[in-house]
């Protein structure tokens, strides 16, 4: 009866009539007819019954109220009625499921592929074997990629159900080919409820094989979780090795230095959108050097007025230090508020790239990571290839006698520090791009950062490396079992239990200085 009726089913008056005057027996038949016929226009109708949104009087056609004005149901024109005059239409339970899996099935016919992405998504939620004919129509004549791999995958999991085993067989073998865990929890669950042994022992073979790929890709996941977080601790300790391993500085200031980093960022960001908002994609071009800069700049002025005069003196060091990130906290407070700034990734750092079945990869940890690689060349090709390189490296090996040939110590000093800083605002820049940034930003970095310091060695590039990518891969490989606070807590233990043994962290500091210590 209701494939005759979608034959003749389209939205016109006698239709609307139905659906605002007619007993609920009427209606279901109606939204049916006219769900099955496909009638794309009756989707704003039938979802303004479902939100009670459809009046109707006594007499007259039925509105649709929107944003507090009506609307004629069948034309879209303005209404004049008075919604005081009106009574909303009333639906029971059964014609709300039938609305919402119909509204679903109509969506399939959208000319908006999110549109269609959703209602396909809803389809494989569902899971309703009557929806396979609907799911094979739309699927072939479906032209957007990712509406089809979610249409192809809803297939599968409703022909589980067929009473063919052949079919069901095709569908296991489809499900074992995109492995996900929907794919894993509909074969769970369509094995206890299978009677065939052939089909039986292919969906214990397929949730088998879709386990382990799912196993593979959360551990590929954990590994360049863990990487990427490397990165960062790479890039907030790299300037810290250089000014801590040079002039053995505590400075407590750091961890703002990449709060500076980051708003100088942020700062670039708006300049962009104000004046430049069809080159917002290119801002962080400008910001790289805004954000080196404006932390040297920060830097030059901690070591001149606070850190110079007081070497040899390390707690106090540490003690002025920690003043001046409180003040630099309280000053960006002063200037930009307390509350977080957004810095939002340009288009090309959107998104991610799908590595395994399972497993995107976001571009803009990708990104940092390429990022911290060049950033750790740069500072390996300054160090060991140009002059202040060469120089730097003869005041940290051996300060006096460097200084007594001539080497202007105190101006190498101020250079590396300037350098560290920039390296610790290039940090900040990359923090960035992954959170949220606030005068506190740095706080959560500094204790992590003298961490890999250390345990690298104090002023060893590779050592620096290899500690911040072993600590950030021990903290996410321990995050999923442990928590996030205790995986912390145990690499602080094990980082304290290591130089107990080895003080000087995985690579000695060399030269005379040390050599006569």
């Amino acid at each position: 009866m209701i494939a005759l009726l979608a034959a003749l089913a389209v939205l016109d008056a006698a239709t609307l009539e139905t659906l605002a005057r007619g007993e609920s027996a009427e209606k279901t038949r109606a939204v049916s007819a006219l769900v099955a016929a496909g009638e794309v226009r009756a989707a704003p109708v039938l979802r303004a019954l479902l939100e009670g949104r459809l009046y109707a009087g006594e007499t007259g056609p039925p509105v649709i109220e929107e944003g507090g004005a009506l609307r004629d149901a069948l034309t879209g024109a303005a209404s004049a009625a008075a919604i005081e005059e009106l009574e909303k239409v009333a639906i029971n339970n059964r014609l709300r499921l039938l609305l919402q899996r119909g509204l679903g099935l109509l969506a399939l016919k959208s000319a908006a592929p999110a549109d269609r992405l959703q209602a396909a998504r809803g389809l494989l939620e569902d899971g309703d074997p009557d929806n396979l004919p609907t799911v094979e129509s739309a699927l072939s004549r479906e032209t957007d990629p990712a509406v089809r791999e979610v249409l192809s995958i809803a297939q599968a999991v409703l022909a589980l159900g067929h009473p063919d085993p052949v079919r069901r067989l095709a569908a296991i073998r489809q499900l074992e080919s995109a492995p996900g865990a929907s794919s894993k929890r509909q074969l769970q669950q369509r094995a206890l409820v299978e009677r065939d042994p052939a089909v039986l022992a292919a969906l214990q073979r397929a949730a088998a094989s879709v386990d382990g790929a799912l196993r593979r890709a959360e551990l590929v996941g954990l590994l360049f979780g863990g990487l990427s977080l490397g990165s960062i601790l790479l890039l907030s300790a790299l300037g810290l090795a250089i000014t801590f391993g040079l002039m053995g500085v505590i400075n407590m200031a750091h961890g703002e230095l990449l709060m500076v980093g980051a708003y100088a960022a942020w700062a670039v960001q708006w300049a962009f959108r104000k004046g430049a908002p069809g080159a917002f994609g290119w801002y962080l071009l400008a910001a790289v050097p805004a954000s080196f800069l404006a932390a040297a700049l920060v830097g030059v002025l901690l070591e001149v007025t606070v850190v110079r005069k007081l070497y040899g003196r390390p707690l106090e060091t540490l003690l002025a230090t920690w003043g001046a990130s409180l003040l630099l906290i309280q000053a960006v407070r002063s200037l930009f508020g307390a509350q977080n700034v957004e810095v939002s990734n340009p288009a090309w750092m959107s998104g991610g790239i799908t590595v395994l079945p399972g497993l995107v990869l976001p571009w803009n940890r990708i990104a940092i990571l390429l990022f911290a690689g060049a950033v750790l060349l740069l500072v390996h090709t300054l160090l060991t290839r140009t002059r202040l390189g060469l120089l730097v490296r003869a005041v940290t090996q051996d300060r006096q006698r460097a200084a007594g040939l001539g080497v202007p110590t105190p101006r190498i000093d101020l250079l590396a520090f300037a350098l560290g800083s920039g390296i610790a605002g290039l940090g900040g820049l990359a923090l960035s791009q992954i959170g949220n940034v606030g005068p506190e930003l740095g706080q959560g970095f500094i204790v992590d950062s003298f961490m890999v310091v250390v345990l690298g060695g104090v002023g060893q590039l590779a050592g620096t490396v290899i500690a911040a990518a072993g600590l950030g891969l021990v903290n996410k490989l321990l995050e999923p079992t442990a928590g996030a606070v205790m995986a912390k807590i145990v690499v602080l233990v094990f980082v304290i239990l290591f130089i107990q043994r080895r003080p000087q962290g995985f690579f000695a500091q060399r030269g005379r200085a040390v050599d006569e210590t």
